[in-house]
């Protein structure tokens, strides 16, 4: 979750590495590797991309829409009741079965 990726960033790029199959060597470890993917990866670079903050897609619209503020809960300055529930059920109806539990805020 995104959330946990905010708190714990170094943590959660390993259990990605690991889930991938792609774990990172003690020496990796050691020459900052996760560092500087963390670095290379982090909101703040992303969204300062010279293709982010110029490129456009063919209709038009700025590539920049993909980039609001990167902070945890911004959604819920853009969602309406109404866009929330309707969310919510779509969650709950797709991934219905799986184990998973999602905390509403």
């Amino acid at each position: 979750m995104y959330e946990e990726i905010k708190k714990k960033p170094k943590i959660q790029l390993k259990r990605l590495a690991e889930f991938l199959e792609c774990a990172f060597s003690i020496e990796e470890e050691n020459s900052g590797v996760v560092d500087e993917i963390l670095k290379m990866c982090s909101f703040e670079n992303m969204s300062n991309l010279e293709v982010n903050t110029n490129g456009k897609f063919s209709t038009g619209e700025a590539y920049t829409i993909f980039f609001r503020r990167g902070e945890i809960g911004d959604w819920n300055n853009y969602f309406t009741i109404e866009m929330k529930d309707k969310l919510n059920h779509i969650i709950e109806e797709k991934f219905q079965g799986f184990g998973l539990k999602f905390l509403y805020v």
